[in-house]
C-alpha cells in the first residue's frame, strides 16, 4: 500500500479501536506528508466512525465504546481541521443544520458541518434535539438555502417530515432545499416525505450540495 493508503487505514482503525493517541499520531503524520486533510477526514476518520456505527448496530459496541470512538475521531479532527482548504467559489450559501427533536446523537451532524464548511458553505448549527419549528424559524431569519436534518433513531424520523410540512405552511418550501441523513434514513423515506437530498455520508452530502449550486445555482433562486 502507498503511504496515503497506510495512513487512511491507521486513521480508520485507530478510531474503531478507540485509540485517541494513535489517531492523533496518524493525523500528524498525514499533515507532515502534505496530503489533503479532507481525504483524511472523509476516508479515514469518517470511515472509522461508520465502522463503529455498524458494530453498534450489531450490538458488539455499546454507547460507552461509541463515545470513545468519537473522542478519538474528534482528537484527529483537531489536528486536521486547521489544514483544510476551504472552497471560495462564489457567494457563501447558508445551511441550517441540526439533529431532530428527541435525538442527541450528533457525530454525523458534526461531520456534515465540517464538510459543508470545507465546501464553502456558511453553516448555522442548531445542535441536537431541535424542534421542527426552530429549523424553519432560523431558516427564515438567516435566509438559508438548505436545511440539513440528521437522526440516528427511527422514533424521531417524523420530525423531518414535520419540518417539510412547516416549510410548506410558511410558503417557503420552494426556495429551501431539505437534506436528510442518518442511520435509519433511506432514499425511499426521503421520497416519501419529499426531501430533496439524501446521502449516506458527510462527504457526499457536502459535495452533492456544492454540485447543485454549480449547476446554474438552482438553489439560489429566491
Amino acid at each position: 500500500m502507498s503511504i496515503k493508503e497506510d495512513l487512511i487505514k491507521e486513521l480508520s482503525d485507530s478510531v474503531v479501536d478507540m485509540e485517541e493517541e494513535k489517531t492523533v499520531k496518524a493525523a500528524n503524520k498525514w499533515v507532515k506528508s502534505g496530503l489533503k486533510a479532507y481525504d483524511a477526514i472523509d476516508k479515514g476518520l469518517s470511515d472509522g466512525m461508520n465502522r463503529a456505527g455498524v458494530l453498534y448496530e450489531q450490538e458488539e459496541y455499546y454507547i460507552p465504546e461509541l463515545l470513545m470512538c468519537s473522542d478519538a475521531m474528534y482528537a484527529g479532527l483537531d489536528v486536521l481541521k486547521p489544514h483544510l482548504n476551504k472552497s471560495e467559489e462564489g457567494d457563501k450559501h447558508k445551511v441550517v443544520i441540526g439533529v431532530v427533536e428527541g435525538d442527541t446523537h450528533d457525530i454525523g451532524k458534526n461531520l456534515v458541518k465540517i464538510m459543508m464548511e470545507t465546501e464553502g458553505f456558511e453553516v448555522i448549527d442548531l445542535g441536537r434535539d431541535v424542534p421542527p419549528i426552530d429549523f424553519v424559524n432560523k431558516t427564515k431569519e438567516v435566509g438559508a438555502d438548505i436545511i440539513a436534518l440528521s437522526t440516528l433513531m427511527t422514533t424521531t424520523m417524523d420530525g423531518m417530515d414535520q419540518v417539510i410540512k412547516l416549510l410548506k405552511k410558511e410558503g417557503i418550501r420552494d426556495r429551501v432545499k431539505v437534506m436528510i441523513g442518518g442511520g435509519p434514513i433511506s432514499q425511499s423515506f426521503a421520497d416519501k416525505i419529499g426531501a430533496d437530498i439524501y446521502t449516506t455520508d458527510a462527504s457526499k452530502a457536502a459535495k452533492t450540495a456544492r454540485k447543485m449550486f454549480a449547476k446554474g445555482g438552482v438553489m439560489s433562486e429566491r
